[in-house]
């Protein structure tokens, strides 16, 4: 039974270190510049194989927003089962976030379409619609997503700080890039930063530390716990 337990934990740790680096890959390739620039009702429907392709791998980010609390949670809630049940919440909120983002996206791409064909006509229309759904757009993605991902890494980070599961550093790590990425975001809903240098340097900390730790769990697993050994005698 014990060594059910130990192998059931191992793969755990591995399978959640892959959903990390996976989530960051994903990440990194569902940024849509075409979206981002100035002349998007232009550029969107000219490049459309770039803003569906950046839907994709934004949507795959969903199976590791919401996997990684459900394969922690069977460790983790022998622990804490409340904060390991509050992480779960969290990222299937957060996978809930990710699909508003990715219709906000299409939605982008459909108005891009209907702009390319009445040209110059009803500009001002296209112009006011599409600058709402980008407002939209980047409130979802980068304030209601961020927030509720980064809380779900916080409440686990928290369990392994308080267990040991990891090293202590890499769980102090984590726990000061999930405050600074939740300011983050923050700051940028109330509009003191925008989507530029301090926001990203304010992000950096947790994407490194998520490296790390899936690096960290794929190489090493979790440590056994007093708890672990305890069972074990």
């Amino acid at each position: 039974m014990l060594r059910k337990s130990t192998n059931a934990g191992r793969r755990s740790a591995v399978m959640t270190g892959v959903l990390l680096i996976a989530g960051l890959v994903t990440g990194m390739l569902s940024v849509v510049p075409v979206i981002d620039g100035a002349e998007y009702l232009v550029k969107a429907s000219a490049n459309e194989n770039q803003v569906l392709l950046g839907a994709f791998f934004q949507l795959f980010m969903i199976v590791s927003y919401v996997g990684i609390p459900i394969l922690l949670y069977p460790v983790l809630s022998k622990h804490n089962k409340g904060l390991a049940l509050g992480s779960v919440a969290f990222g299937i909120i957060a996978g809930v976030f990710i699909i508003l983002g990715v219709i906000t996206l299409l939605l982008l791409l459909t108005i891009s379409h209907e702009f390319a064909k009445v040209g110059a006509l009803h500009v001002s229309y296209f112009q006011t619609l599409g600058g709402l759904l980008r407002e939209g757009r980047d409130l979802v993605n980068h304030v209601a997503t961020t927030l509720a991902f980064v809380l779900a890494m916080f409440l686990f980070t928290y369990i392994f700080y308080q267990t040991k599961l990891v090293p202590r550093w890499l769980s102090v790590w984590g726990l000061i890039g999930s405050t600074l990425s939740i300011l983050a975001s923050l700051l940028f809903m109330i509009r003191f930063i925008g989507l530029d240098t301090a926001y990203m340097m304010l992000n950096i900390p947790i994407a490194f530390q998520q490296l790390v730790l899936a690096i960290w769990l794929i190489m090493k697993g979790f440590t056994p716990t007093e708890q672990d050994s305890i069972r074990t005698g």
